[in-house]
């Protein structure tokens, strides 16, 4: 016997039988690092445009052509996501980051420490309203430790939040 079911366009999409609609969503990963790496992969194969955000031009990943300044590419679309909360440059990446349109902005950390952004992008004058705009931690609270774990908990936090979804640590 076969099974019927009643239509529905996500099954559809799950068994091959419709096209997935074209979600219009940038994914801009910053800093090269293992994660970024993990999420531009990642991402791509859900649908976002992906770009490699590096200031840096000694710093690159394999395969991926990096941007050295925020361009039009960070627009309505883009989630951004810091991946090394280490780098000196994050307060004026995440500061010129607060100026653009991009949809949802994060960097990664443990919510057990006050995030390094904080104080830099204090001490560059950036009101706390605007602070306050970048997410961390980010992600699903699965326990991730690796590279991979951390871009699939993060890229599912973000389709989550998306899709009007509790996710996250708010779960």
């Amino acid at each position: 016997m076969t099974h019927t079911h009643d239509e529905d366009p996500a099954c559809e999409v799950a068994h091959s039988e419709a096209p997935a609609e074209e979600a219009g969503r940038t994914l801009v990963a910053v800093f090269a690092s293992p994660v970024a790496d993990c999420l531009l992969r990642f991402g791509a194969e859900l649908g976002y445009r992906t770009v490699l955000f590096e200031p840096d031009p000694g710093r690159r990943l394999g395969g991926f052509t990096a941007e050295t300044e925020i361009g039009d590419y960070v627009d309505a679309t883009a989630d951004v996501v810091l991946t090394d909360h280490h780098r000196e440059e994050i307060g004026p990446v995440l500061r010129d980051l607060l100026k653009s349109p991009a949809r949802w902005i994060g960097i990664m950390g443990s919510p057990r420490h006050t995030g390094p952004h904080v104080q830099a992008l204090t001490d560059l004058g950036v009101p706390p309203e605007e602070i306050a705009r970048v997410h961390r931690p980010i992600g699903l609270n699965i326990g991730s430790r690796t590279p991979p774990e951390i871009a699939l908990a993060t890229l599912a936090g973000l389709i989550a939040d998306r899709n009007g979804r509790p996710g996250g640590f708010a779960f």
